[in-house]
Order: structure tokens, then C-alpha cells, then sequence
């Protein structure tokens, strides 16, 4: 190993990153045996980029996860957390960014968008709990704003996520701590010309807080598949829906003076409940040497959101408490067309697409709120959201050692908003245009160089374009629909060293402006213009059949351009992210799996005065085959009991009998503390 980070180390000098074609819907099937081999889709000349590779279901299956949405930090460097109940959307990180609930990294399952805009709780929010993990067949990551084919949201990246198509039968139970129970299964069963998948998911959790969680999560899952990869389709139908209670993030000075335990809550009413029902249909068909793809889709989903950030700083009588509200209906379409060609010689492939997407919310509103009652109605607002993107991309191998990915693609964006508030209703429109290109070197000793550079965007919430007073009266100014940003990569990919895949990228990514609506708060803030930049090295080692590691190491700086009395830096913002892996399997009857991740501390105040600590977790696995078809295993979270923080903001807020204009203090969620579960599954 150490000869391999040796030769690494090396390639340094050298390298970008291109584009990773996303993974295509293949017929899959989970795997029931546990192997190491065949956990990554990373070999060289399987990407256009550093950044950019494939996870198969192995790894998925063989690494303990404490919540659905941890199934994002199988993308090198992203770190996913909670600052309340987990029938929340979590909060991610990733290159420098607090992505908060998902702006600026786009996530897709099945050609289907998970980021949710002009959502009632935050810009781009992107809740996984509707997926069941066992169902997920690999997950394609690429990271900047390279790739033609992708849009809104994934200046810092994308993920796409596919669901198998068949599973074997699979039935499992888990049991732990706190109440949590979980039950499952899924099977597939021959039907006409094709196959029909069934799962279902129930589970319950109280958590470690001192308010139970109480919650009740319900999956369901129907998919019809027939024909091939290269030709045939799939007809999808996915239910969920969740109840909770919810701890928040607390003040460290309500904790220091014993006023709430570290697991405690201060407003025992926040929490909510939220459902999704989707429809999604794909079809892949070959035409001649080209192939025609379309991924269409139907969403309703709903979210009813309680919370209380500040206490009592606003309404020293009633609290601060407040309600997110949203009715959603969401359809659309991707279409894409590739074909091969050879002018002069000169091997080909080439694209064209388009994607288009209609949003109707009726309503999205934020309520005070008390013991969640609703007491009166900070806006509410009926949003309809259209838009369309067109790309074009050409991939040609112009020599042996030489490849190029060109694209470009326009969107343009439609917003209809109809505001309870005096002036805030009307129509926008917006556009952008995003060229992308990419250049491929080698390969060469089992080593191949990338050069990426792209322009990309993000959406902003409707209800800002059209926004000319704050929920308080005053006036505001609309904000720009569309923010464009820039960025470029180099890197390197190898696999010199039998058995390791490694790659090095360097990159850049500049935005215009971070422009978000506040959800919390009912109106749009505005930032400067920012830059980031970083490294980062991604290891996978197979030294055997039965031994794995992973080795993921990200370093970025995050400052807002220009100068300001305030301070440069990006609240939130990560500058180190380490994870390691090992897993083991062939040693009899058994298996086990070890993971720590590190996310270094971060300013949570624009002139650094205030810092975050730095959290470091492990997680563990240990399992036995008990026969063919059956399996125990026991995951443990957080095995060392580290005392440290999921997240931490920095703001003021009021406890009763403090001065009117409240305290700044840091105020967390904290990890939870260690906990087991026990999971027994069998194959059908």
C-alpha cells in the first residue's frame, strides 16, 4: 500500500477531470453474498473524469449506514448529517460547500429529480427517505460543472442513483436500541414478458433524545421491467410516508447551565410528517447504430414542518415557533438520442437531449406557529414552475492518447407566483447558456490525465424573482432566477499498482452569487460572489479476495470574493474530509466492515472569530452466515462514543428571562451516541 500512495503521490503534478457517463439501468440483481470484488466501476477508461465513478450494490450491502441518506456519502469527500429529525431531509457537504439541504448538488433516481425547488423549507431540498437501500442497484457520482447532460443543482456535483430491476427474494428484520425496529422485504416474480419487482419497508425509531422521535416510516415499491438494458423498459410505482418528532440544534448555554440535556429539546412540539407518491417510466430502445432513451415521471409529495431556531426572541409570549407547508404536484421528461459516427476516420459518439420539468405548488406558505397550531400566516404563495434544457454533446477519439467531450446546453425557466403579499405576485423568465469541455490524455502505463472546464447553474426559489417586499413590509428587490457559476479540473487516474484504483483531482468552481431563498425566515438573502478550490485523492485497494480498503482524503478553501468588515469566510463551509474503509469477507462463515470519517472543524461566523470542533465517527459490522440463505449481522454506530456534533450554526436566539435582543451562541445537534443493531436476513 504504502508503494502504492508512493507512486500517487507522483502523478500529482499532472491531471483534470471530465465526464462520467451516468450508469445505465441494467438488470441487476442485489447480491446476496457479501464480495469485495467488483464494489467500484473506476477502472481506467470507464470515465472522462478524476471526479467521477460508479458504486455497485456490494459496497452498498456491505457498509452500515445509520440513515437512508448516508447512502450519498458513497461519493468521495460528501459528508451527510442532521440538525433535526430524521424524517427530515439531512444536511450535506461537499467541496467546500454546506450544501444545506441539497443546493448545488444534484441528486437523480431513476431519471427522476430528487432536489425539490422553490420548496418550502430550503432551495434544492433533497430528501432520500423514500428510497429503500436494499433496491439500489449502483450509484454513478460526477463532480463540477462539466457534463452536458446536467442542469440545475449540480454545480458541485450530481449523483445517480439506479434501483435493480429483479432481486432475489429478501426478507430481513432489525432491532436496537431506542425502540428502532425495522422490517423488509422484496422478491421478484415472473409476469408476461417481463418481471414484477414488489417491496416493502416499515420502520420505527425513538432515538437517543430525551423527546422520543416516534418515528413511523412506511415504504412501498412496484416496478414491471422487460427487455435488456439496450432495449426495454420499466414501469415504477413508489409510496412513502413518515410521522416524527424532532430534536433540533440547542444552544451550548441552555446545556451549560443544565437547563436541557445534551439530548434535549426546547420545543417539544417541532417535527412533522411528509409523504411522496411517484409514477416513472423508462424506456431504452436501439436504433441502428444510435440509441433512444426517455425517463418520465410523476410526483405528489406533501411536507408539514414545525420548528423553533430561536425560542423566544421574536414572540417573548407565544415562542418562535413556525410552520413549513407544501402541496406538491411535480412531471417531466428526459429524452436523449446517441449515435456512433466516423468522419475521417475519427470514432464518434454524439448527443442530443432534452429535459423539461413542471412545478405546481398550491400553496407553499410559512405559518407561526405554537404547539403546532398555526397562529398567523407569514406568506403563502401558489408557484408554478416550468422549464426546459437542450444540450448537444460530441465525444471524439481524435489519437490513441487524445479524447475530447464537447458539449453545450441552454435552459430556460418560466416562474408564476401568486402571493398573499402586496406586491409579490407575477411572472419571470430566464435563461442561460452552459458550454462545457473536456480533454482525456492516455492512457499510458495503466495512467490516464484529464482537463475539464464548464460553465453550470442554480436555480433560485420562484418566490424570489418576484419579491418586492420582505414578509415585515419592507421593500426587496427581486433576485436574479438564474446564477451561473464556473469551474475547472484537473487529474489523474490510475491503476499502476495491481489492485488499486486511485485518482487525484484539483479543482476550482466560482459563483456569481449565493442566492437563496430563506425558508425560515419567508424571504430571499443575498451574498457575494464566492470561489472555492481543493484536492482530492481517492484510493480504492483490493489487496485480496477478502480484503478491501477505501481510502477518500478532500481539502478545499471556501472565501466569499472581495473584501468586507464582516469577514471572507463561508459560514459552514468544510475545508477537510477524510474517510477509510476496510472490509473483509472469505474468512468462513465470516464478514465484517470498519468505517471512520473525519470532517474538520469549519467558521461559523464570516470573520472566522467563531469556529466549529471537528467530528470524527467509526462505524462497524460483524457478521456470520449461518447457512446458504441466512445471515446475522451486528452493526455499531458511532463505536468509539464520541461526543461531538452532526452540525453547528452560530446566531442569536432567547430563552425566557434573557435580554430582549437575544444571545449569540453556537448552537448544535449533537452525534448520537453509540448505539447496535441487529439485523437477520434471509434469501428466498
Amino acid at each position: 500500500m504504502r508503494a502504492a500512495l508512493t507512486a500517487l503521490c507522483a502523478l500529482a503534478g499532472f491531471g483534470a477531470a471530465s465526464h462520467a457517463a451516468e450508469p445505465e439501468t441494467a438488470e441487476g440483481s442485489l447480491m446476496t453474498t457479501v464480495r469485495v470484488n467488483g464494489h467500484y466501476d473506476n477502472a481506467v477508461g470507464t470515465t472522462d473524469s478524476a471526479s467521477a465513478g460508479t458504486i455497485t450494490a456490494d459496497l452498498i450491502a456491505n457498509r452500515p449506514a445509520l440513515r437512508t441518506g448516508e447512502l450519498l456519502e458513497f461519493v468521495p469527500g460528501l459528508i451527510v448529517t442532521q440538525h433535526s429529525g430524521d424524517g427530515k431531509a439531512n444536511q450535506y457537504f461537499l467541496r467546500g460547500f454546506n450544501l444545506d439541504h441539497g443546493t448545488d448538488f444534484a441528486t437523480w433516481v431513476d431519471g427522476m429529480p430528487v432536489n425539490m425547488r422553490s420548496h418550502a423549507h430550503g432551495q434544492g431540498y433533497t430528501d432520500l427517505n423514500f428510497l429503500i437501500p436494499e433496491l439500489v442497484n449502483r450509484i454513478g457520482y460526477r463532480k463540477g460543472p462539466y457534463f452536458a447532460d446536467e442542469g440545475d443543482f449540480a454545480s458541485a456535483g450530481a449523483a445517480h442513483i439506479r434501483l435493480a430491476d429483479t432481486v432475489p427474494g429478501l426478507a430481513s428484520v432489525t432491532l436496537g436500541q431506542d425502540g428502532h425496529r425495522r422490517g423488509m422485504v422484496a422478491a421478484t416474480v415472473p409476469l408476461a414478458h417481463g418481471s414484477l419487482l414488489y417491496a416493502l419497508d416499515a420502520y420505527h425509531n425513538d432515538g437517543p433524545w430525551d423527546l422520543p422521535e416516534r418515528l413511523r416510516q412506511y415504504k412501498g415499491l412496484l416496478r414491471y421491467a422487460a427487455g435488456t438494458a439496450e432495449d426495454g423498459y420499466q414501469v415504477t410505482a413508489m409510496a412513502y410516508r413518515n410521522r416524527w418528532n424532532a430534536t433540533d440544534q440547542i444552544p451550548q448555554r441552555a446545556v451549560d447551565a443544565g437547563i436541557v440535556g445534551r439530548y434535549g429539546a426546547l420545543d417539544d412540539s417541532d417535527g412533522g410528517n411528509s409523504s411522496r407518491y411517484s409514477l416513472s417510466g423508462a424506456l431504452r430502445k436501439r436504433l441502428g447504430d444510435g440509441r433512444f432513451t426517455i425517463d418520465a415521471y410523476a410526483v405528489r409529495s406533501t411536507l408539514e414542518l414545525f420548528s423553533n431556531f430561536t425560542y423566544y426572541l421574536g414572540d417573548p409570549g407565544l415562542g418562535d415557533g413556525f410552520n413549513q407547508s407544501e402541496r406538491r404536484r411535480m412531471a417531466g421528461v428526459n429524452t436523449r438520442y446517441e449515435w456512433q459516427a466516423q468522419p475521417g476516420g475519427i470514432a464518434m459518439r454524439n448527443t442530443i437531449g432534452l429535459q423539461a420539468r413542471h412545478d405546481n405548488l398550491d400553496p407553499v406558505g410559512l405559518y407561526a406557529s405554537a404547539a403546532r397550531v398555526r397562529t398567523a400566516t407569514v406568506r403563502e404563495d401558489r408557484v408554478r414552475e416550468s422549464s426546459a434544457g437542450l444540450y448537444a454533446e460530441n465525444s471524439a477519439q481524435w489519437l490513441p492518447w487524445l479524447k475530447t467531450v464537447a458539449g453545450v446546453r441552454h435552459d430556460r425557466y418560466r416562474f408564476n407566483v401568486a402571493s398573499n403579499i402586496a406586491g409579490n405576485s407575477g411572472r419571470a423568465g430566464d435563461g442561460i447558456t452552459s458550454p462545457k469541455l473536456s480533454l482525456v490524455f492516455g492512457p499510458w502505463q495503466k495512467t490516464e490525465l484529464f482537463a475539464n472546464a464548464g460553465r453550470g447553474f442554480h436555480s433560485n426559489d420562484a418566490r424570489g424573482t418576484t419579491q418586492t417586499r420582505l414578509a415585515d413590509g419592507s421593500p426587496s428587490s427581486p433576485v436574479t432566477p438564474l446564477v451561473a457559476t464556473r469551474g475547472g479540473e484537473i487529474g489523474a487516474r490510475t491503476e499502476w499498482v495491481p489492485g488499486l484504483q486511485s485518482s487525484l483531482a484539483l479543482w476550482r468552481l466560482d459563483i456569481d452569487s449565493e442566492l437563496l431563498f430563506i425558508g425560515d425566515a419567508g424571504e430571499t438573502e443575498a451574498s457575494r460572489a464566492s470561489r472555492r478550490h481543493g484536492i482530492e485523492w481517492n484510493n480504492h485497494y483490493v489487496v485480496s479476495s477478502a480484503l478491501l480498503f477505501d481510502l477518500d482524503l478532500a481539502f478545499s478553501r471556501s472565501r466569499y470574493a472581495g473584501d468586507d468588515p464582516a469577514g471572507n469566510r463561508i459560514p459552514g463551509a468544510l475545508s477537510r474530509v477524510a474517510s477509510f474503509g476496510m472490509t473483509v469477507d472469505d474468512l468462513g462463515r465470516w464478514f465484517a466492515n470498519a468505517t471512520l470519517r473525519y470532517f474538520g472543524p469549519r467558521p461559523l461566523i464570516e470573520d472566522n472569530s467563531v469556529r466549529s470542533a471537528s467530528t470524527a465517527l467509526a462505524y462497524a459490522r460483524v457478521g456470520y452466515k449461518l447457512g446458504t440463505n441466512t445471515r446475522v449481522a451486528l452493526d455499531v454506530f458511532n463505536l468509539f462514543d464520541r461526543r461531538a456534533s452532526d452540525i453547528d450554526y452560530y446566531y442569536a436566539s432567547r430563552l425566557r428571562g434573557e435580554p430582549a435582543e437575544g444571545i449569540d451562541d453556537v448552537h448544535f445537534h449533537p452525534v448520537e451516541p453509540r448505539r447496535a443493531r441487529l439485523t437477520l436476513t434471509h434469501s428466498f
